[in-house]
């Protein structure tokens, strides 16, 4: 028997939607497994719209559905994998211990695969003086170093981009100098039997939901956002880092791109890139074994319909 669901998909197919729906009528609590919407202040372009949260019940009222690991940290704060694992198993035992069901939703693939597979994970704390013997040295000497730590490199992400690059030579580095395993400092894991759903929309479909969703945001004052975050204290590199909208808003700021048309397709494109990056993650955890019941593509009520057959029938 599952005690947790689980609601993934691409981003722009609704999942935030059909999670709050689902938490409504099985007595659940939304986790959030996206990794910018932990952060407070980043709001338009993570598309962060907390109303979605609030239902609107036959005789008028509201009804609030509680969510968890939103607006959690503050830039320029790191919040890691490892941070996001233990907060959620925190949060599943409280809610487990309140008769409460948990309703992950999100598309953030190795927060997913994490709480999931339940990666033995440890905090590997800063490493200044590394990180200055690394400065300077080309992506391509880096790669060799991480591949001479760690003998083999099967998560390719780590290898695209310089901050994750240096990161995973830091851990492997702590790893060894410490002679740890992962395994030697995890605290207790919740008890998690997952039913997995998995929600997307046909390829032309969800490009044109990126392009709708994207102009929105850009209406809605997603640079001026990127703009007053940056003016708080917040450095362009930080920003960049945080990828798509704030990567591309922030170039734009700096005059690295020159027009708004020229900014609206470069990220329109990206965003499309991305969405198929994720689902290319999702048919991954299949491969390993994971069990993800995808939803036929409708509308996002014929989909509730659809998960609820899928956890009553599971229940029988």
């Amino acid at each position: 028997m599952y005690n947790i669901i689980v609601v993934l998909g691409p981003t722009a197919c609704g999942k935030t939607s059909l999670g709050v729906a689902l938490a409504n009528a099985l007595c659940g609590e939304i986790i959030s497994a996206d990794s910018r919407q932990v952060y407070r202040g980043l709001d338009i372009g993570t598309g962060k719209d907390l109303s979605e949260y609030s239902i609107t019940l036959p005789d008028g009222t509201i009804k609030q559905i509680p969510y968890h690991l939103i607006d959690i940290v503050s830039l320029p704060e790191e919040y890691s994998v490892y941070d996001f694992q233990q907060d959620a198993y925190k949060v599943i035992t409280l809610m487990q211990q309140k008769n409460k069901l948990p309703i992950v939703v999100g598309g953030t693939g190795m927060y997913l695969d994490a709480l999931i597979r339940g990666y033995d994970l440890i905090k590997v704390p800063t490493n200044q003086q590394l990180r200055k013997r690394l400065e300077g040295k080309p992506m391509n000497e880096l790669v060799k170093i991480l591949g001479e730590l760690k003998g083999n490199l099967h998560n390719t992400t780590d290898l695209t981009e310089r901050h994750r690059l240096l990161r995973a030579i830091e851990i492997a580095v702590y790893y060894s100098e410490n002679h740890v395993l992962p395994d030697n400092q995890m605290p207790p894991r919740p008890n998690i039997n997952p039913l997995i759903i998995g929600t997307t929309f046909p390829r032309v479909q969800l490009r044109e939901n990126i392009t709708k969703r994207l102009r929105s945001r850009l209406k809605e004052g997603m640079i001026e956002e990127v703009q007053q975050i940056h003016d708080s204290g917040i450095s362009w590199e930080r920003l960049e880092r945080l990828g798509l909208e704030y990567k591309f808003v922030s170039q734009f700021l700096q005059g690295k791109i020159e027009t708004q048309d020229e900014l609206f397709k470069h990220l329109n494109i990206a965003i499309g890139q991305f969405a198929k990056r994720q689902e290319t993650w999702f048919r991954g955890m299949e491969r390993k074994g994971i069990e993800i019941n995808w939803l036929d593509s409708d509308s996002v009520e014929n989909r509730f319909f659809q998960a609820m057959k899928l956890v009553s029938d599971l229940s029988k």
